[in-house]
């Protein structure tokens, strides 16, 4: 089965009153910088503000309706001209985070502008109802990196950092804010990797790939060890939106997100769900054959649940060129960048430590109706690019003016968080043929059941191009199967390549899929 679909619910817009948004605007409009008669109508920046529920929501709304006003290029120059290592040098001082010594089981840290990450991005904390916006304040920031002269004008924030205690009393990192739309979590014991955006748009299109950003973040006040909330303000072009995102730490975190999208224009080509990650080389593509490490990604590869069940792998590549690969489905389960080399062994990289980096997987919490997992793959050169791209492009265009409600979870993990009924792929290789022009494969499936199975079937397909030389392995001992091919691409430049072992007609591991290309 391929995979569909395009999804959620399209609404009018809710009829508020241009006073009513107003009212609930007050200053975070004028510090998130959406310019124009309307924020000029909010009341003086840095004034405590009553926060409700749809206040982030009616934001969204009020932006969408006026034209886009880009943020302004106010970064001072004594940041703009910071060298990447100078900007990473900017690092936040001990116990100077916000709630720091309270014993809430999370801190947040504010983080600076640079020459990297240089929006500005309004950060307020609520507590009993009231948001307060967090001031600019050099003395959060530890001695010992670039000096940070005194600004004639506050220079703002680019994000924020959130500590997390995972159960015990010391805080490790846990959440990242910062970066255009972009957000990521880790679970306990991981360090940060896969990164989820709250909007993607236009990604490898002809028109060229349109980046909300984070206008301003909200932070609620803890009431538990185990959950923090966020609300977020993204505008861009051709749309605006507001997040509430309930984050939970543990041995897998959670983002659950609820989510509005309003459209400026018609939105034709959007990504829901969406995430990036880093695939530099590994076992099917060998650009790192001059590199001390075994491998360098992390992720390895796409998983999907189809709306029909049916679990699909995909390897992740380094092509040599831009690779886009669409998987129709309707309503599908879910779908996430993997990271299944778990042993340090794997990748013999003791700066990186790939093998602690998160799983992504999105989960819809409402049907996403018809449309397609997409996946872009990036000629990359470097293990600091996310090359990768996974997300949910609608079949259905959301009309300008109109909105689009979501509802979604995001796991970051070592796994994706339902149970594989099926065994999954745990390697794929390749390598050159026996001849010129062919490639050799071999794809490992693991399982304690194939002692069971004494008769497997193999369906293997290649479109265009040959399969020859298939041959099926069997290692009890490792509880594995191997299957063994050739592909004789007859001149084509790229296949599609279709893999699944079945029993008595019935699937037990997953469909791997594979694309070929020179």
């Amino acid at each position: 089965m391929t995979l569909p679909t395009r999804s959620s619910s399209v609404a009018p817009v809710e009829g508020k009153s241009r006073r009513e948004v107003l009212c609930h605007a007050g200053a975070a409009l004028l510090v998130a910088g959406s310019g124009g008669a309307l924020a000029q109508e909010a009341p003086q920046a840095g004034a405590p503000e009553r926060f409700s529920p749809d206040l982030v929501a009616n934001l969204a709304r009020a932006l969408a309706a006026k034209p886009f006003a880009a943020a302004s290029a106010d970064l001072p120059e004594s940041l703009a001209s910071l060298t990447r290592e100078q900007y990473a040098g900017i690092r936040p001082a001990p116990g100077r985070a916000v709630w720091a010594g309270e014993g809430l089981g999370f801190t947040v840290e504010p983080l600076h502008r640079g020459s990297v990450y240089g929006d500005r991005v309004a950060l307020s904390v609520v507590e009993d109802g009231i948001a307060r916006q967090i001031p600019y304040d050099p003395s959060r920031f530890a001695d010992g990196g670039p000096a940070l002269p005194a600004f004639k004008d506050d220079p703002g924030y680019s994000g924020i950092r959130i500590r997390a205690g995972f159960g015990g009393d010391d805080l490790a990192e846990f959440a990242l804010f910062q970066g255009a739309s972009f957000f990521r979590l880790a679970a306990a014991g991981q360090r940060l990797g896969a990164t989820a955006r709250a909007l993607t748009l236009r990604p490898a299109d002809p028109r060229g790939e349109e980046f909300p950003v984070f206008r301003s973040l909200w932070i609620e006040r803890p009431a538990s060890h185990d959950l923090v909330v966020v609300h977020a303000l993204i505008d861009s072009a051709s749309a605006a939106g507001a997040l509430r995102l309930e984050c939970r730490p543990g041995p897998v975190s959670t983002a659950d997100i609820t989510a509005t999208i309003v459209a400026r224009a018609a939105l034709d080509h959007l990504g829901l769900g969406s995430m990036t990650s880093r695939y530099l080389f590994g076992p099917t593509d060998r650009r790192g054959d001059d590199d001390i490490r075994e491998r360098a990604h992390a992720s390895d590869g796409l998983q999907i649940r189809t709306g029909a069940g049916e679990a699909i792998w995909r390897p992740l590549r380094n092509p040599e060129t831009l690779q886009v690969s669409s998987f129709l489905d309707e309503k599908p389960r879910g779908f996430g960048l993997m990271q299944r080399a778990r042993d340090h062994s794997a990748y013999q990289d003791d700066a990186n430590e790939w093998e602690r980096r998160p799983s992504l997987w999105a989960t819809p919490r409402e049907p996403w109706g018809q449309g397609a997992v997409t996946l872009l793959e990036i000629p990359s050169d470097s293990d600091a690019n996310e090359n990768i791209l996974a997300y949910w492009r609608p079949k259905e265009t959301v009309a300008a003016g109109a909105e689009l409600g979501l509802a979604y979870r995001l796991n970051w993990g070592w796994d994706a968080p339902e149970r594989l009924r099926v065994a999954p792929v745990t390697s794929t290789r390749s390598g050159r043929g026996s001849a010129e022009g062919r490639r050799r494969f071999a794809v490992d499936f693991a399982s304690d059941d194939f002692t069971a199975w004494p008769e497997l079937q193999t369906v293997l397909t290649a479109s265009p191009g040959s399969i020859l030389d298939r041959k099926l392995h069997r290692y009890p001992e490792r509880r594995t199967v191997r299957v063994t091919f050739e592909l004789d691409p007859g001149g084509a430049k790229a296949c599609e390549l279709r893999l699944q072992l079945r029993h008595e007609n019935r699937p037990v591991t997953e469909t791997w899929l594979y694309r070929w290309t020179p």
